[in-house]
């Protein structure tokens, strides 16, 4: 199994299956978070943050954003241990939002208060794996 991480997709095949209505129901988006050690913003702006950090600013925003798309935080954690599998470089944190459905997170990540606080998640991520996942009935 191939494992890359991305900041932001770069297929167009990905691009497009994402816009597609997706399963009924609330989706649960796991976030494998990878940080740089230093951020790093587009615009070159001098910073002494941590990726780290810099994606915090990031998610932050996202935690007061996600309630107007009906979304919410679930979980959020830091790495600490690999206990099964083996990966060259492990993740950094985890996180799980709940959205009540594809369109709200297409809709959330196309606003203009998201993209203001992406500048942060693009300076401070090294790449991730978003996973959508849906919750078993019965």
């Amino acid at each position: 199994m191939e494992v890359v991480n991305e900041v932001m997709p770069t297929s167009q095949e990905r691009i497009e299956a994402m816009m597609q209505p997706g399963p009924d129901g609330p989706i649960y988006m796991v976030n494998l978070l990878k940080f740089k050690e230093r951020a790093e913003y587009e615009d070159g702006r001098h910073t002494d943050l941590t990726g780290e950090e810099a994606y915090g600013v990031y998610g932050r925003g996202v935690v007061e954003l996600l309630p107007h798309y009906g979304g919410e935080v679930v979980f959020a954690g830091d790495v600490t241990f690999l206990a099964l599998g083996q990966v060259e470089d492990l993740w950094d944190e985890v996180a799980i939002a709940k959205y009540p459905n594809r369109a709200a997170l297409l809709a959330m990540s196309s606003s203009a208060e998201w993209r203001a606080l992406a500048v942060h998640r693009t300076a401070g991520l090294a790449g991730q794996l978003n996973i959508e996942t849906v919750a078993r009935s019965g």
